[in-house]
């Protein structure tokens, strides 16, 4: 419906002034480990756990200790302690942990834009005390942001040294003449193993287990080359090989490879890094001779990076029920992460086949919606020449199609944005562009044709920067859009409210900081009712900022909290009345110690001691925890607990898949748990034999003994306990 001016609504426009906000790096980078520009990684085992951590490089800060907490076939990685404090990262964009005097410590070579500097170690492993050795390697000449690595490749007992050059892509190995505890490096003792080009990055490895060290290099634009060690141990021979690694690496500049076995099969897996961030790991699934290389999106706990240029659109894409995501990127293809999480709690796994077809200029952007009435999404596409793209979705690929979109002009990095902006059930398309400008075409057509009239002025007065970016949404949660955020070059984020026309807030994004080329999306991304801010960048990363509309102060408590003694205490409670954010689980506490967290409505206390116990039960929702639900818990004597008589109960009813059983047995007798049907015919048998007096739970997944899947209809549940019987109705639905 067309926009109207109400007074209910000039008072719920306020709520989008003081929006609090809370940044949430876990939403898009779930492991914490960064993703930096012109990321270098090195393998090492510095917590001395068995495993593989590793130092990641950068040129904008000094090494980062990546540690694995997981196990040495299945690394999980977050960041550890800062080791490279006091450690400038002009001299060390690279890091590299090696015994360099045989002390039994390990130190630290690094490499950057002040060449090659050794710091020995005089403290301990993951306590260090740096000291530079300036001019260790002063003899060599290697000049700025040379690459290196050490090894024993004579088998001599001491590190020998191999760098990478910068500007003429040289490889050289120097071979150490000094010993394990005084190493010695001069230009004298030098091998040229090649010129990869531009940039080499090599590093030594055992690649094909014949007991001798080779060489893989990455190099800018053109991948990797490898240097097979055809002679031995005590006399190298290096040859290239370039097929092994074909097709890896990135095809415009920085590879900076190193090899481990991190699934534990025996061959050598693959860990590189990129100049936009992003590290890569190939898993070597075939063997030695023979690699195969599988891509693995999970060690790194799923961390979310296009390469450069994000620009973020949420859309429930494969129509589960939660919210995918699509991006553009500076490279001009779309990414897109289906959401493998809830609508609660999402998480991201990248499928970009899909999209693979679309290829337009750099610095493209996306909008989703379906625009031909099939009942499939379809996309439209901008990019840095400043047109529009319509894309259709067949269902089996996206197909260009012209005379769908108006013919418009936009200048250079042109957006677009659908949503149905005047009620009509048709998409309306918004544009934004370099200059700055944005315009709304309404759609007069229908819903498998739509036509386009622009609405002129709709934005009048209204220029937020160049490549503007906007983003719309329902704050006032009326079904209808009513505000929106645009960012743009410089990183700014502007927002506005519609009051008949558009206001300035200035407070609504206040506090949030964003990076260069800001392309904000607002979307209730945790489902608890309010506009949640999403935010992508120069960098190709995401940053989540939660609203924080909802506090703990107004989420209700768990309603009716009570308990009875039954040998121990049986806590239940009923939902919240009223909930205004998704629950999530409830917490239970014991005279202020929690106890652990629950989804269902009941929780058992063992053998509570005599005397008076504080008993509390909160509600965690998506927007915070509760106030407590609390009760006194009064144990008279242990002698004198009041047993129950015999009680059946499940929960959800009706239920699918599966519901929840709760029963009370009141003396030690033979008992019996099943499921009927209303023929009477015993269908499922749960649970059978002696049961002590007390309080149990079980739980229906919905099928029969053979485990066959039973149709949607009303069944019995039936609890005998001696001569005793209980039945209850449970309704499936499906």
């Amino acid at each position: 419906m067309p926009k109207i001016l109400l007074p209910a609504l000039l008072i719920c426009c306020g709520i989008l002034n003081a929006q609090p906000w809370v940044q949430d790096s876990s939403v898009f980078n779930t492991s914490g480990v960064p993703s930096v520009s012109f990321s270098q990684p090195r393998f090492c085992d510095l917590d001395n756990d068995g495993d593989w951590d590793f130092w990641l490089g950068t040129t904008s800060r000094a090494p980062i200790y990546i540690q694995n907490g997981g196990s040495v076939n299945n690394p999980a990685y977050q960041p550890g302690p800062d080791l490279a404090a006091g450690i400038s990262y002009l001299g060390a964009e690279l890091a590299i942990s090696v015994d360099m005097n045989a002390d039994g410590i390990p130190d630290l070579v690094t490499g950057g834009y002040n060449g090659l500097h050794l710091y020995l170690n005089t403290g301990t492993t993951l306590e260090p005390v740096w000291q530079d050795q300036p001019g260790y390697f002063g003899a060599l000449g290697l000049g700025n942001y040379p690459v290196p690595d050490l090894a024993d490749v004579d088998a001599d007992g001491d590190l020998d040294l191999v760098v990478g050059l910068s500007e003429d892509g040289g490889v050289r190995v120097y071979t150490n003449t000094g010993t394990a505890t005084a190493g010695s490096f001069n230009a004298a003792n030098m091998i040229t193993i090649g010129d990869v080009g531009l940039y080499a990055y090599p590093i030594f490895a055992d690649r094909d287990h014949d007991g001798d060290q080779d060489i893989l290099c990455g190099r800018d634009g053109q991948g990797f080359i490898y240097y097979q060690n055809n002679g031995s141990s005590t006399s190298p021979d290096w040859q290239p090989y370039n097929d092994l690694f074909s097709g890896l690496g990135s095809g415009t500049y920085w590879n900076s490879p190193d090899l481990a076995d991190l699934n534990g099969n025996g061959t050598l897996d693959l860990l590189y890094g990129t100049a936009n961030g992003p590290l890569k790991i190939f898993f070597n699934v075939g063997t030695d001779t023979t690699p195969v290389w599988s891509e693995n999106h999970s060690i790194f706990g799923g961390v979310v990076d296009v390469g450069g240029a994000s620009n973020p659109v949420f859309y429930d894409w494969d129509s589960d029920g939660d919210l995918d995501m699509l991006s553009g990127s500076q490279l001009g293809d779309i990414k897109f992460y289906r959401n493998t999480g809830t609508a609660f709690a999402p998480a991201w796994q990248a499928d970009h086949s899909f999209f693979s077809v679309i290829d337009h200029s750099i610095y493209s952007s996306v909008a989703a919606g379906d625009l031909d009435g099939d009942g499939l999404p379809d996309l439209v596409v901008g990019d840095l020449n400043g047109s529009l793209y319509f894309h259709r979705n067949t269902g089996q690929t996206l197909v260009e199609q012209t005379g769908v979109l108006p013919n418009v002009a936009l200048g250079g990095w042109s957006v677009a944005r659908l949503l149905d902006w005047d009620g009509d059930g048709l998409l309306d398309l918004f544009t934004g562009s370099e200059a700055g400008t944005m315009r709304y075409y309404r759609n007069t057509g229908t819903s498998t044709a739509p036509t386009w009239q622009e609405i002129t002025g709709f934005f009048s007065g209204i220029d937020v920067g160049s490549n503007c970016v906007p983003s719309f949404g329902d704050n006032t949660l009326d079904g209808s859009p009513d505000c929106f955020v645009a960012g743009n070059l410089s990183g700014y984020l502007a927002a506005y409210r519609y009051r008949m026309g558009w206001t300035v807030d200035t407070e609504f994004v206040s506090g949030i900081s964003t990076d260069q080329n800001a392309t904000p999306a607002l979307v209730d991304l945790d489902h608890d009712g309010d506009l949640d801010l999403v935010v992508g960048d120069y960098d190709g990363t995401f940053s989540f900022y939660r609203s924080q509309r909802y506090s703990a102060d107004n989420l209700a408590p768990p309603n009716d909290l009570s308990y009875a003694i039954v040998r121990d205490v049986m806590l239940t409670w009923n939902v919240p009345t009223n909930p205004s954010s998704p629950l999530l689980h409830y917490k239970v506490f014991l005279d202020g110690e929690l106890q652990g967290q629950t989804t269902e409505l009941f929780w058992l206390l063992e053998a509570l001691p005599v005397g008076s116990h504080s008993v509390s039960v909160t509600a965690q929702y998506i927007a915070g925890e509760s106030l407590p639900a609390t009760i006194e818990v009064l144990i008279v004597s242990n002698d004198d607990l009041v047993q129950m008589p015999l009680s059946l109960s499940n929960y959800p009813n009706p239920f699918n898949p599966s519901t929840t059983i709760r029963y009370e047995v009141p003396q030690n007798m033979p008992f019996s748990l099943d499921i009927y049907n209303l023929r009477g015919q015993k269908l499922c048998r749960l649970e059978h034999g002696n049961k002590a007096p007390g309080s149990y739970v079980s739980t229906w997944d919905g099928r029969d003994d053979q485990g066959h899947d039973l149709p949607s209809g009303t069944y019995i549940l039936r609890l005998r306990c001696g001569e005793r019987v209980l039945t209850r109705k449970l309704m499936m639905i499906k």
